[in-house]
């Protein structure tokens, strides 16, 4: 029985794991990376490493683009070639963070070359991304959606359609606007019980079955804040193109910038 096969570019360490869980499912994945080094892991775990993304679209119906910026999406997606390559009726999982513009703009022209082009931005971080259980979040056609869910759930555990081009990465900014948020509540309640001479250890357990009970809290001292700053700059900038008055999100933005991981941790000793 032929295998299915998959693309995959951007193979840091989200992509790696998200390409390792595919060839786990028994896709046949084909995937680059710009980093040798990640090319020689993600080879080690059976992706089969090409040269040039347009490679990737000659041996795939289905890619998932992996990388840090708008700009390095765009450059894979419009200029490497892999729109040419790809068979008409083919899929691109955009899975990198990018803007709601972006989004609308690379699906308009994946439609001129006859190639779907979905949003489908991740979240709940590095160890879902291990485990094969992240958060799925798809905008665009529900035609292209129901092509490349099969690929997703490879390595997502609640792989959603949320509406047209751009509503994955609108869904994603508001679902950190509210991460961050409680992040930073979570932080100052803590730190203002730590210092009344609780043990915040027992407080955490105590709370995880109360009202104030949230995600960030449940894994307090393991979350790292690490794309706090990048995110809320993504809501805001939204906010203001839209004209739309967030000011807990603005004061979110500001008391993140002073957090890190050690001092969340610190509130547990």
């Amino acid at each position: 029985m032929t295998k299915p096969t998959a693309g995959f570019i951007g193979l840091g360490a989200m992509g790696y794991q998200m390409a390792r869980h595919m060839v786990l499912k028994g896709f046949e994945v084909y995937g680059l990376d710009v980093q040798e080094a990640c090319n020689s892991r993600a080879k080690a775990a059976g992706v089969h490493i090409v040269g040039l993304p347009a490679e990737v679209g000659q041996h795939a119906s289905i890619v998932v683009v992996m990388v840090a910026t708008d700009t390095q999406v765009t450059d894979v997606v419009v200029h490497s070639g892999l729109l040419d390559r790809l068979a008409k009726g083919s899929v691109i999982c955009v899975a990198s963070s990018c803007s709601v513009d972006t989004a609308r703009e690379l699906e308009q022209i994946g439609a001129g070359k006859g190639v779907g082009i979905l949003d489908t931005p991740v979240v709940l971080g590095q160890e879902a991304a291990d485990d094969g259980t992240l958060t799925v979040f798809c905008g665009g056609s529900s035609e292209a959606f129901e092509k490349a869910k099969p690929a997703m759930q490879a390595f997502g555990k609640n792989v959603m359609h949320v509406g047209g081009a751009g509503m994955g990465q609108l869904t994603k900014t508001i679902n950190n606007m509210l991460l961050w948020a409680c992040m930073s509540a979570n932080y100052e309640a803590l730190k203002f019980a730590k210092a009344m001479g609780a043990d915040v250890t027992k407080m955490i357990a105590a709370l995880e079955h109360s009202s104030g009970a949230n995600w960030s809290l449940s894994r307090w001292g393991r979350s790292t804040g690490k794309w706090a700053e990048k995110d809320m700059d993504v809501a805001l900038e939204l906010a203001q193109d839209a004209k739309i008055a967030v000011p807990l999100a603005a004061l979110v933005d500001q008391l993140m910038k002073g957090m890190n991981q050690e001092k969340m941790r610190a509130l547990l000793v």
